[in-house]
């Protein structure tokens, strides 16, 4: 019994920057389970990586499609195509997340005004135009899954502007879920735990994070690229038809301590 029924699914995942990245653990438990995977990259050399990592994937119904989420033209160029292509559209991981080095670096009173734009565009409105951009392909309803961080909720040393983004990405992830519902579409965050990943390079304090959570959370332990892939893997499943607008932790409990 198929139980997550995603086998033959058209899964749009955008952010795979390389094989440790959160967007790729989905992708490939999505490609084990029998879903199609629509793969967006921004760059040439994003492109280049997605299909360095695809090469052991050829077996499988994949696609692979150019989207700056930065242009609201690229964002209707790329889903024009996905729909074309494919027809329907199932189900979008959005892990797409950026902030300028120094935003991240600097004290956060001393963000730039167009450094705090460009986090806010790329890490949170990205969200809604790409929803709103696949919006008339998911005909048969379906499930958008964004990546947030408990910076999003509290202070975190180093976090900085990107919290602030995150904090936007889930608000705009809940009025998202509010609009969409009468379609169908079920719209929820997963807010992953400390991952090694390369995002988390930019974060100067990241080390740190990494002993807090293994010295306080429930589980005494870090989440990994599994646990959180799997996670997503329900939340674009049947498994979670009840559930949206939703923050889901995938943290060994750290958000819970104080």
């Amino acid at each position: 019994m198929d139980i997550l029924q995603l086998k033959d699914k058209n899964i749009v995942v955008m952010g795979v920057a390389n094989e440790r990245s959160i967007a790729w653990g989905v992708a490939k438990r999505l490609l084990e389970v029998g879903a199609n995977v629509i793969f967006t990259y921004r760059k040439e050399r994003s492109k280049s990586k997605i299909e360095k990592v695809l090469a052991d994937y050829t077996e499988y119904k994949t696609a692979v499609v150019e989207c700056d989420v930065n242009s609201d033209e690229s964002i209707q160029q790329a889903f024009s195509q996905i729909g074309e292509q494919f027809g329907v559209i199932h189900g979008i991981v959005h892990s797409v997340a950026f902030a300028h080095a120094e935003d991240l670096k600097n004290r956060f009173v001393e963000t730039t005004r167009e450094g705090y734009a460009f986090a806010q565009d790329t890490s949170a409105y990205s969200l809604v135009a790409v929803a709103n951009a696949a919006r008339p392909y998911m005909t048969e309803g379906g499930s958008i899954v964004t990546m947030s961080y408990l910076g999003a909720e509290r202070v975190l040393e180093g976090y900085n502007v990107m919290g602030v983004a995150k904090a936007a990405l889930e608000a705009a992830m809940r009025y998202l879920a509010s609009d969409l519902g009468a379609e169908n579409i079920r719209v929820n965050a997963i807010s992953a735990g400390a991952i090694r990943t390369l995002a988390a390079k930019g974060v100067p304090s990241f080390n740190t994070i990494l002993r807090q959570i293994e010295e306080n959370s429930p589980l005494k332990r870090n989440t990994n690229q599994e646990e959180v892939a799997d996670m997503t893997i329900v939340m674009l499943s049947s498994l979670s038809r009840g559930v949206t607008g939703e923050t889901i932790y995938v943290d060994c409990g750290y958000n819970i301590m104080g």
